[in-house]
């Protein structure tokens, strides 16, 4: 019983440091980039836009197709960052405890 009760202890103290890890990474703001640095995206760490700033030479009308894929490729570039410092800051958190595949806890 008092390995239930040490467990759950745990649990309790695993639930809060993620949810002061989620606090502190939703304050945080992430830089993704493409087009070697033309096209920068700023987004929160729960992933939300919050600054794009393109480079003057990419506002051109006939090249408004890649101005948007540059766009979605720095998105992707900043979740891809987001994701990793919350894998690493879970992985912290759990003691490297190995979680199934595709169980997420936040």
């Amino acid at each position: 019983m008092k390995d239930l009760m040490g467990m759950m202890k745990q649990v309790g103290q695993m639930q809060a440091r993620l949810k002061e890890m989620q606090d502190d990474l939703a304050k945080s703001e992430i830089e993704g980039q493409s087009g070697g640095g033309l096209v920068h995206l700023t987004v929160d760490g729960r992933g939300e836009v919050k600054r794009v700033r393109i480079d003057p030479s990419l506002m051109k009308p006939d090249e408004v197709e890649i101005l948007e894929d540059l766009i979605v490729a720095a998105a992707a570039d900043a979740r891809a960052k987001v994701d990793n410092i919350m894998q690493t800051k879970m992985s912290e958190i759990t003691g490297g405890l190995p979680l199934p595949p595709g169980m997420k806890l936040f």
